[in-house]
């Protein structure tokens, strides 16, 4: 499954292009621009099973610094700060990785 079978190409595009800058990453407004805030839940574990590379039916700080080249190759790497942000932002639990549970909270609450 693609990413575009899910959200629209050209929301992806604008959204990824918007971060772009070095240390800009918001996910509030990340999640919002690409339209996942306006998804269902299915379409929401959808994008969390896409962004969740090693199927561990987590999303770890590894595959979080590449969360935008997950929506699109063209995607910068998240920084070290951006990173560690997000983490803390969906971690709720505090086991140092976003659960699909987590994840749409972190969606809902953008």
């Amino acid at each position: 499954m693609a990413m575009t079978d899910v959200l629209s190409a050209e929301d992806i595009k604008k959204a990824v292009g918007a971060f772009s800058a070095a240390e800009s990453f918001n996910y509030k407004k990340f999640f919002e621009m690409v339209g996942l805030k306006k998804k269902s839940p299915e379409d929401v574990k959808k994008v969390f099973r896409i962004l969740d590379k090693d199927q561990s039916g987590f999303i770890e700080e590894e595959e979080l610094k590449f969360v935008l080249k997950g929506f699109t190759p063209d995607g910068r790497d998240l920084s070290d700060k951006e990173t560690k942000a997000l983490l803390a932002a969906g971690d709720k639990d505090g086991d140092g990785k976003i659960g699909a549970d987590e994840f749409a909270t972190m969606v809902a609450e953008s």
